[in-house]
């Protein structure tokens, strides 16, 4: 990779952009990603982002922004999932399941009226962070710093939550309320990773720094600690990857991912962890 190149890339205002955005989202990302993987909820973002597609699609179909779109209806489906994972005779896989294929569907209907996948449609399924315009910084920086505010506020709940719901109870917490917070800042999260990484990939960047992390056996906060410093590092080194290369940048990025998830976990089997 030639250093001289990536140096002179940092002075184009859509690499900062890139790097600022894809950062941001990295945080809030792998931040919720540690509660949505112990609390084995990690497959709702999977979910969560198959109904982005839908809505991505509707979105530009009436020529409106796929982030204003999308916001309110993933959050709407985030409830249903969890109301119908609720159910007696639904479990939350089958929940999951049932609306992500059902919102894949409706997106290819709705693209079907609008002449097919076109170039923006196709840029929201495999991410397009190299194009990512001033408003979107802004949008996303601000959006990003609500979930880890919110995160941090209700960070006592969620942790008694994540290790011991029964416990959680007894102590006076809801969890149902608990986990429509979650339910939320994960519909939110999701949305803000389309421009990264896009509606295909996007759920990679909650739960892999969260399983990489998780091979260190550390605590509870170092956990949360060292799945940021991942998802950081494989977002700054898809985009420069992908910029020096001419690579697609959401997949990049999540293959880096993969390639820490798989140097942790040979780290973990070379100490002898269980």
């Amino acid at each position: 990779m030639n250093i001289d190149l990536l140096i002179s890339a940092m002075q184009y205002t859509f690499m900062q952009r890139a790097l600022l955005v894809g950062i941001m989202i990295a945080l809030s990302s792998s931040f919720l990603g540690v509660f949505l993987v112990l609390r084995r909820y990690s497959m709702i973002g999977d979910g969560l982002a198959h109904v982005s597609f839908a809505t991505v699609a509707f979105a530009l179909l009436f020529q409106q922004s796929p982030l204003i779109i999308s916001i309110p209806i993933v959050i709407l489906a985030s409830f249903l999932i969890l109301n119908l994972s609720e159910e007696n005779r639904i479990g939350g896989d089958a929940a999951i399941g049932l609306v992500a294929s059902f919102s894949v569907a409706l997106g290819v209907f709705v693209s079907s009226l609008a002449k097919g996948f076109n170039v923006d449609l196709f840029s929201y399924l495999f991410g397009s962070i190299l194009v990512i315009g001033q408003s979107d910084v802004y949008i996303s920086i601000a959006l990003s710093i609500v979930v880890i505010g919110v995160i941090l506020y209700y960070y006592q709940d969620l942790f008694a939550l994540t290790y011991d719901e029964e416990y959680a109870v007894v102590m006076g917490k809801k969890p149902k309320k608990l986990s429509r917070i979650l339910a939320v800042l994960t519909s939110i999260t999701i949305v803000l990773g389309i421009r990264v990484v896009g509606t295909m990939l996007i759920s990679s960047l909650i739960i892999f720094p969260t399983v990489s992390a998780l091979q260190y056996n550390r605590g509870f906060k170092q956990t949360i600690v060292l799945a940021m410093i991942i998802s950081i590092t494989a977002v700054i080194i898809g985009v420069l990857v992908s910029f020096a290369f001419n690579l697609p940048t959401g997949s990049t990025i999540v293959l880096t991912n993969g390639a820490i998830f798989f140097i942790s976990y040979m780290i973990r089997l070379i100490k002898g962890g269980s």
